[in-house]
């Protein structure tokens, strides 16, 4: 139970494994496409043949690893048997990247990723939220960032053994933050790590000081009004409802046969590339094009990470341990820290802010200018300047 010994990690990837990428790669067999399909269908076939080529022939992930290895990394074993949270007592191994200020009265911010994603998202906040001054903004406003590798993601490596749902996740990431020697803290989530910071402010709260989301579900509620909803708010519920009319099949597969799914992810860059980079179009204001949101680095720099660390099959399987645990992985009552809400208009979820009071302690609420559900990575100066915005009248309670 707790956390292990806490280790200096090293970014690094054997030659051989990316040899073996790039062989995969030039033996790439890509199927037909239906003549005026689009992206009707799923990846649209000439944006993933450019994207596979560039990752075979123009891609450099040594630069790439070099940015990410400019950050301090460091791995543990967690458990996380207690808090509420269940599951076998294996450790597990737990990936993140601790990076601290250089002002004194720096606030820890812990800050989770979810999928597909990665750490590799936070790439372009972390020295904004970590070191302000040396970014044009105020030195007050600063972090120590905590940012974890979701267990079965990234380098934290494949889960082994089932119960690594959010609830438990979130367990783990409060015994990690104590660990280090936060007394207080912030919690930042989108997508899956919104609801595991949920959980973390709920299983928390003496600790957590505030609780920023740009990714809120909450259910809804059995006595609402329809009358008391904006017409931005029937637009949001509208575009939701549609979106789960028609994208979310990935979670129909995800979450009953993430085993059978993986074979293919793990053995075809190619397929991993087509699964993961639709959403990052489907799910952002600019879509479907992938591309014309985000550089084909900074898709492949995702990407490739789910390649070398082998966890696109345990990544999936959070979608299988949710529905496994159902309610149980969710935040038990009303949850009471302080919450922030930032709302990008790209997202595929949009709560009427009436609901999500029902749930949360909402102070701070904002509706962005553009954007979408990697909101990190699309609009870091957006994101940081939320960020920075909802946590400082909340600095005096650190």
């Amino acid at each position: 139970m707790g956390v292990g010994p806490i280790e200096a990690f090293t970014v690094g990837v054997p030659d051989e494994v990316l040899v073996d990428l790039r062989e995969r790669l030039a033996r790439t067999r890509l199927p037909n496409q239906l003549s005026g399909s689009g992206w009707n269908e799923g990846t649209e076939l000439g944006v993933l043949a450019d994207l596979l080529a560039y990752w075979r022939d123009g891609f450099d992930w040594r630069a790439q690893e070099a940015r990410l290895g400019a950050f301090d990394h460091f791995t543990t074993t967690v458990t996380a048997t207690d808090a509420g949270a269940g599951g076998p007592a294996s450790p597990q191994r737990l990936h993140f990247v601790h990076q601290r200020s250089p002002e004194p009265d720096a606030v820890p911010l812990l800050i989770s990723h979810g999928w597909p994603g990665s750490v590799v998202e936070f790439l372009d906040v972390i020295g904004p939220l970590t070191d302000p001054r040396a970014h044009g903004g105020d030195p007050a406003d600063a972090f120590h960032v905590v940012a974890p590798s979701i267990p079965g993601y990234g380098f934290s490596g494949p889960t082994t053994e089932s119960g690594w749902h959010p609830r438990r996740i979130a367990a783990a990431y409060t015994e990690l933050m104590a660990a280090l020697g936060y007394d207080r803290y912030g919690a930042q989530g989108g997508d899956w790590g919104s609801v595991i910071c949920a959980n973390v402010a709920d299983l928390d709260p003496d600790h957590v000081l505030g609780l920023h989301l740009n990714f809120l579900i909450v259910p809804k509620p059995d006595d609402v009004d329809a009358a008391d909803l904006t017409p931005e708010d029937l637009a949001g519920l509208a575009a939701m409802g549609e979106w789960r009319a028609t994208g979310v099949g990935y979670q129909e597969i995800q979450g009953t046969k993430p085993q059978t799914l993986g074979y293919a992810l793990e053995d075809s860059p190619a397929g991993l590339c087509a699964w993961i980079v639709e959403k990052f179009g489907a799910w952002s204001d600019g879509g479907p094009d992938p591309t014309a949101v985000f550089t084909p680095d900074q898709l492949l720099t995702n990407v490739t990470l789910y390649w070398v660390t082998g966890t696109a099959t345990s990544s999936v399987r959070l979608y299988h341990e949710m529905r496994t645990v159902g309610r149980d992985a969710l935040p038990q009552g009303y949850v009471g820290v302080p919450t922030g809400v930032a709302n990008f208009p790209g997202e595929v979820t949009r709560t009427p802010r009436a609901w999500a009071e029902r749930r949360y302690d909402v102070v701070h609420w904002t509706e962005q200018p553009r954007g979408g559900h990697f909101a990190a990575m699309q609009e870091p100066e957006l994101f940081v300047d939320d960020v920075r915005t909802f946590f400082r009248p909340l600095r005096g309670r650190a």
